[in-house]
């Protein structure tokens, strides 16, 4: 569609198309100045570059919380293996026997319904009875069920020694599988230290298995190292 536009002061007429009709000063005003825009991607450059620590730390804090899951599931099944070894393996046995005799003065742990059989885990060196290594964990040992020879509650266990010791020995896994440090990235950068061992040791001695940190020397959010939790 034209519109037909004639001028007073030449008498020209001119055509112009419906793009082409002239545009009134406020549609002329409509847009950016170049200060606007700079000021506007000012702006916006300070907005991304604030939340992206934000990201990073919620990254970090996601994998602090799997870390500190992980270690608590690690030293949990070594606290439960060490339950277990109560009245297991005298000196020198290859099985642990008569599951329950308990042995010397040192109770039972109530948690505890069985008793480790496989004596060869366990050398003259480690005589707290922890795990030899983390593998032991996730491989399992050999148990037998722990039987009570005394009165509990006016009532007798009917089974004897000698049932217990027939019944059919099982494995116990004490962790379904190693788990990876969320820190590295990685399941073999865990760092270990054995019961004869101080905290702050930097090498395992392989005598046993007492506790166990990240291998990761990075601070925290806390600003404490992720090996010294």
């Amino acid at each position: 569609m034209k519109l037909k536009v004639e001028s007073r002061k030449s008498k020209v007429t001119r055509f112009f198309t419906k793009d082409q009709r002239p545009k009134t000063k406020d549609q002329l005003q409509i847009g950016f100045t170049l200060l606007e825009l700079i000021v506007t991607l000012s702006v916006l450059a300070v907005l991304v570059l604030g939340t992206i620590p934000v990201a990073q730390n919620a990254v970090k804090r996601q994998k602090e919380m799997r870390l500190r899951e992980s270690l608590r599931m690690i030293r949990s099944a070594i606290d439960e293996f060490k339950r277990d070894t109560v009245g297991a393996c005298p000196q020198g046995a290859v099985t642990t026997g008569n599951p329950t005799q308990v042995g010397g003065n040192i109770p039972a742990d109530p948690r505890s319904r069985v008793v480790i059989d496989d004596c060869k885990i366990f050398d003259t060196e480690n005589l707290d009875r922890y795990p030899p290594d983390i593998d032991t964990l996730v491989k399992g040992v050999r148990v037998k069920a722990r039987g009570l020879n005394v009165q509990q509650r006016g009532v007798f266990d009917e089974k004897n020694a000698t049932e217990i010791n027939e019944q059919k020995e099982i494995v116990k896994i004490y962790l379904r599988e190693l788990p990876v440090d969320p820190m590295t990235g990685k399941d073999d950068t865990w760092k270990f230290r054995s019961s004869y061992q101080t905290a702050d040791s930097e090498s395992w001695d392989d005598i046993n298995l007492f506790d166990v940190r990240s291998g990761s020397d990075e601070e925290a959010l806390n600003g404490d190292k992720y090996s010294d939790w």
